[in-house]
């Protein structure tokens, strides 16, 4: 794996998510959730931001960042332009982050081991790449059945 193809792929869906957010008609429209759907894109836009910030931030990238779960699920009618924001500052950290880690170092194991057994470094970032595609693509239908 190279990093500069991952941070072109978490720049390129960074920027998607943007897009995303930006197509609801109403800001409104991004914190609704009904009976079928738990989330809504709001918080699962904060959701990925604090993911990232934290796992390649603050783990890879070595940037301060304190999380705060509470706020990715329990926050409500935050301002999109604040989110749009978090997600400029997001993308520069992630690109900073990885383009600045030593590619040898992929094969050490990460501190996280989150499916009960140890991991690479580079396994890690391949399972966060996939997690922020699953709720982008939440994000994506819940725009969908909401508009």
């Amino acid at each position: 794996m190279k990093l500069e193809e991952l941070n072109l792929l978490f720049q390129r869906d960074l920027t998607k998510l943007e897009q995303e957010l930006l197509s609801y008609s109403s800001e409104h429209s991004i914190w609704l959730v009904d009976h079928q759907i738990a989330n809504s894109a709001g918080n699962l836009a904060l959701h990925l931001i604090g993911n990232l910030r934290h796992f390649v931030g603050l783990d890879l990238g070595g940037f301060p960042y304190e999380r705060n779960r509470e706020r990715e699920f329990g926050a409500k009618g935050e301002p999109r332009e604040g989110i749009l924001q978090e997600l400029q500052e997001v993308k520069r950290i992630v690109e900073m982050s990885l383009l600045n880690f030593p590619e040898e170092r992929l094969s050490d194991i990460s501190l996280h081991a989150f499916f009960g057994y140890p991991m690479s470094i580079g396994y890690f970032l391949i399972h966060l790449y996939g997690h922020f595609n699953y709720h982008l693509g939440q994000i994506n239908y819940h725009r969908r059945m909401i508009e």
